[in-house]
């Protein structure tokens, strides 16, 4: 297993996709026989996503979710604080075992972004982990300091999006 090279994957921007890039890179994984450890910040709930995953690959995907499920915008909570810190120990603790090749965090970018966590306790979790894990980081705003450590950035863009008309999330397309 050791002769696995990880990397550091961003995916970023005001663009729909995000997450769904990650989770394209997830089912990849499981197919190439790797197990994935899935974890969400600000997020809680069982979306279409999180029931596929946990139908189809339960011996494949490990989903640790660490959110209140309301959405976090301006002033946070202080549990939210302690959700995301309590969040980073698990994850550490669970990516030191090997049999995690794949890490996703999911809104992590966000969760930095907000003030919940510093970039530098992110890059310190990943780089305790060893080089043999494949980090996915998601969520709008990543900051200078994640973009400049990953290998691949991808920045989604928002051209246009029905959300703008009034649309509301869609069951199977948004959640």
């Amino acid at each position: 297993m050791n002769s696995f090279q990880g990397y550091i994957q961003v995916y970023t921007g005001d663009g729909k996709g995000k997450t769904t890039a990650a989770l394209g890179l997830v089912l990849r994984a499981i197919g190439a026989g790797y197990k994935v450890l899935f974890c969400q910040f600000l997020k809680l709930g069982e979306f279409s996503e999180i029931k596929a995953l946990k139908k189809n690959f339960p011996n494949n995907v490990t989903i640790l979710q660490f959110g209140s499920g309301k959405f976090v915008k301006g002033k946070v909570d202080p549990k939210d604080r302690e959700r995301v810190e309590n969040g980073l120990i698990q994850i550490k603790t669970m990516a030191l075992q090997e049999e995690y090749r794949v890490i996703v965090l999911d809104e992590i970018n966000v969760a930095i972004s907000l003030g919940l966590v510093e970039v530098k306790e992110v890059l310190n979790l990943i780089k305790c982990c060893g080089k043999d894990k494949e980090w996915i980081l998601t969520g709008r705003n990543a900051p200078p300091a994640l973009i400049d450590a990953a290998d691949l950035v991808t920045e989604m863009r928002k051209v246009k999006h029905y959300f703008d008309k009034g649309v509301r999330a869609r069951l199977g397309i948004e959640k």
